[in-house]
């Protein structure tokens, strides 16, 4: 066995750590400044690692902010699957999903900020990421085991597109995030007090269970 065999297992850990490092500082660069705006330069500084490295992980900044976008999907994706939805009556998996989609956006700001960001290039990077279908379609699973469930036992009477149902759970959680600071300068609420963010968060879950309810 050569010297460089033995060091290839002790470099591996270091090169996977290097490059989530780097996609954590490289997440709030692209969420602070958007693709244009953002600089391989800082995000090299900030991680005490070189433009030249960042490159050859990554490819290019785009690569870069494409894995980014990866990451981030994948981010919420992962605390989903993790909510072991099957283990639950039909009524309490959803609204433990509704909750947990509402808590995830309002504590990860820079998710939306990533996705508004990607909306601006009409999603042209994220439509070159090959598993980025996969990577989201196990929610769209999970609701359409929820409904069905639901449905089978009676507690929900209407038949719904888990792709629609999805949107409808995302869109109030997202916009609240989004917009909060145009909804706020215009209407005097501030949504980041503790009372209003219980109180929307309670709204968006009713809303859909009482919605699923109705036939």
């Amino acid at each position: 066995m050569t010297a460089s065999s033995q060091a290839e297992p002790a470099r591996r850990p270091d090169a996977e750590r290097s490059r989530r490092d780097i996609l954590d500082i490289a997440r709030a660069e692209f969420a602070e400044h958007g693709l244009s705006g953002a600089r391989v330069d800082a995000i090299a500084q900030r991680t005490a690692t070189t433009k030249r490295m960042i490159y050859y992980y990554f490819g290019s900044k785009e690569g870069l902010y494409s894995a980014v976008l990866q990451q981030a999907y994948a981010g919420i994706r992962a605390a989903e699957a993790a909510l072991a939805l099957d283990d639950l009556d039909p009524e309490k998996a959803m609204r433990r999903l509704i909750d947990l989609t509402f808590d995830y956006h309002d504590s990860h700001a820079d998710f939306v900020r990533l996705v508004s960001i990607e909306n601006i290039h009409q999603a042209n990077y994220l439509k070159q990421l090959g598993t980025i279908g996969e990577v989201n379609a196990g929610i769209i699973r999970s609701l359409e085991n929820i409904v069905a469930r639901g449905r089978e036992a009676g507690v929900f009477r209407r038949a719904v597109d888990p792709v629609d149902l999805h949107m409808m759970i995302s869109a109030p959680c997202f916009y609240r995030v989004s917009n909060r600071h145009t909804f706020g300068a215009i209407f005097g609420r501030d949504l980041d007090a503790p009372p209003m963010r219980h109180a929307h968060r309670a709204l968006v879950t009713d809303m859909i269970l009482t919605w699923l309810k109705s036939g």
